[in-house]
């Protein structure tokens, strides 16, 4: 099992979008993967057309592993109709502050969730980060082996990104040796000089790490939201030959194959 969190201190650069269609891709390869919702907004939990329901959420995992709680870790647990595992947000995850503040350890609560039997039936487990470099942030990064970072081929996409790993060399040094990152991916990048000097920047800075397969700007990611659908399962989409792509070179990268 390897815990993969996707993550950027910059919203809007396609954290979610890229959890799971990624997510999706590598399931086509044959793995058996789980997407996990750490936002409070819920944006992945509406994309994979989740229905509110009286099973446990992200945010029930973590309140109860801070009280020490026993609940049943596998009903929290669902699978979209694309027949992609996840667990859900919900709007009481934005109370994370206030309840994992006084907890012992509590930069390392959502690892103690994850270290749950039922989680080692999965090849990946992709957590969708929410954009702040608060508490669950620090959870997220304590909790996986890699993040994944989506940087927006836009104007002020670098903003923020020495912020964010700074933190991630924080937790690195303090709390947790031996995460890495797993790779830096373009989003939204176009034909533009600007999305050019980004992508440039980023594989000066990142080298390898940087993915070959990059992700247009396109209507489609708004569309695919929308219709509760990933760009993977939709027919004769670029976006979703370009998420294909990246599943390849990921697992490539695994030295699993493609």
């Amino acid at each position: 099992m390897k815990i993969i969190a996707v993550a950027n201190q910059k919203g809007g650069v396609g954290k979610t979008t890229t959890t799971l269609n990624l997510a999706a891709g590598v399931k086509e390869h044959g793995k058996k993967v789980l997407v996990i919702d750490l936002d409070p907004q819920g944006n992945l939990s509406k994309y994979v057309g989740h229905s509110q329901d009286k099973l446990p959420t992200t945010g029930d995992l973590l309140m109860s592993a801070v009280n020490g709680e026993t609940d049943d870790t596998a009903q929290a647990i669902r699978q979209s109709g694309e027949g992609i595992d996840y667990i859900p947000s919900d709007i009481r995850l934005s109370s994370a502050d206030f309840f994992l503040i006084n907890a012992m350890m509590r930069e390392q609560v959502l690892r103690r969730v994850l270290e749950a039997p039922v989680f080692q039936q999965y090849d990946y487990i992709f957590i969708d980060c929410l954009p702040s470099l608060g508490i669950l942030l620090i959870n997220a990064l304590s909790a996986c082996d890699s993040v994944l970072i989506p940087v927006q081929a836009q104007d002020f996409a670098l903003d923020g990104l020495d912020a964010f790993l700074s933190v991630f060399q924080t937790v690195k040094n303090g709390i947790n040796p031996n995460i890495h990152v797993e790779g830096v991916l373009g989003t939204m990048c176009d034909n533009t000089r600007m999305s050019s000097a980004v992508t440039g920047a980023l594989k000066d800075r990142f080298g390898p790490l940087f993915y070959e397969t990059q992700i247009s700007r396109s209507v489609e990611a708004t569309n695919s939201s929308y219709e509760q659908k990933s760009l993977i399962a939709t027919g004769k989409s670029k976006l979703g030959e370009q998420y294909r792509r990246l599943a390849g070179e990921f697992l490539k990268k695994e030295g699993k194959g493609a």
